[in-house]
């Protein structure tokens, strides 16, 4: 991304705050950036790119090679080593999380928690019975590889979202997402929030409240998925708005768009993600290894007058405790 790149996406905060009066919760840029790499996701990238890693040990080479270009945190799914299918298998997260754990680079380890809420309706004539790809556990077993790894990131989906394949819903409903809160945290892992729509923002702040999260919290903002929250701008400083002050928020958006968000997200305040769950291409036509992803994003961070921060440093912003198994 060239530098008339970030010029106009000054222009364009510049006219949100011109032509809606809106006045966001800051504007400062953010100087001292964590880059998160998502190395592999859980969508059904693995047929459109040979780059994306399914094997724990791929998935953890790639984890590596990310930190090593600038990532100060990994967030890792597993998937199945043949077939690429996204999988809650508790020895491929400890392969993962041992094999990053055992190499010579230093990374904060954030491990998701979102599989087992995934319901599948039948057709509109008959939902019911829910059908092939649901995946439906209790709060206990959804974090039972956070408990076996003891990551010192895990994410919560907080909310519940159709998502653009057909009838899948992402469930979250408020007494899970409090239990899996009050269970991540007494664990001492620091949940990251992803909000996927403000309403998510608005339950997330009301899970602080209620004590079952702790503040001041961490959140990822998650744009340009269908149907949560668009990546227009107005829309991403309407989320960025709803942050409180005294939390640390990172910001993404998918595909093409992934780049102009880390500038985005850097403008705003904020920290930024990229890497393969959210977009394979480095280029038009050029498949993107993680690594090359990280690498964009922190010459893009630098280009605009900020500075790449460390594991260490991560840790110390957000109170983060490493530990081994």
């Amino acid at each position: 991304m060239c530098v008339c790149c970030f010029m106009r996406i000054k222009d364009m905060f510049g006219f949100i705050l011109e032509t809606t009066g809106v006045h966001p919760m800051s504007l400062g840029m953010n100087r001292d950036v964590f880059i998160t790499c998502a190395v592999t996701g859980s969508g059904s990238t693995q047929d459109r790119s040979d780059k994306v890693p399914r094997s724990p040990k791929a998935i953890a080479e790639s984890a590596i090679a990310a930190a090593k270009a600038g990532a100060a945190i990994v967030h890792c799914h597993v998937r199945d080593p043949e077939t690429g299918a996204p999988s809650r298998c508790l020895q491929y997260y400890r392969e993962v999380t041992e094999r990053i754990r055992d190499s010579d680079v230093d990374v904060v380890l954030n491990l998701t928690a979102g599989m087992g809420g995934d319901m599948v309706f039948g057709s509109t004539a008959t939902p019911l019975p829910l059908v092939e790809g649901t995946d439906m556990i209790g709060a206990t077993q959804r974090i039972a590889h956070i408990a076996a790894c003891r990551p010192e990131i895990c994410t919560l989906d907080c909310g519940t979202m159709n998502f653009a394949e057909a009838d899948y819903v992402m469930t979250n409903p408020p007494g899970m997402l409090m239990e899996m809160g009050r269970l991540i945290t007494d664990l001492g892992v620091v949940p990251e929030i992803e909000a996927f729509d403000t309403g998510h923002l608005w339950h997330a702040k009301q899970l602080v409240e209620s004590g079952h999260l702790n503040n001041p919290a961490l959140v990822q903002l998650c744009l340009g998925i269908p149907w949560g929250a668009p990546d227009d701008l107005n829309t991403f400083m309407a989320m960025v708005n709803n942050v409180p002050k005294d939390w640390v928020f990172s910001a993404f958006s998918l595909g093409r768009h992934q780049m102009a968000y880390v500038a985005a997200s850097v403008l705003a305040g904020g920290n930024v993600r990229v890497g393969l769950e959210d977009n394979l291409w480095l280029e038009k036509g050029v498949l993107a290894e993680n690594w090359q992803l990280v690498e964009r994003a922190q010459n893009i961070i630098e280009s605009i007058g900020s500075h790449v921060i460390g594991p260490g440093e991560v840790r110390q912003k957000l109170n983060l405790t490493k530990r081994s198994l």
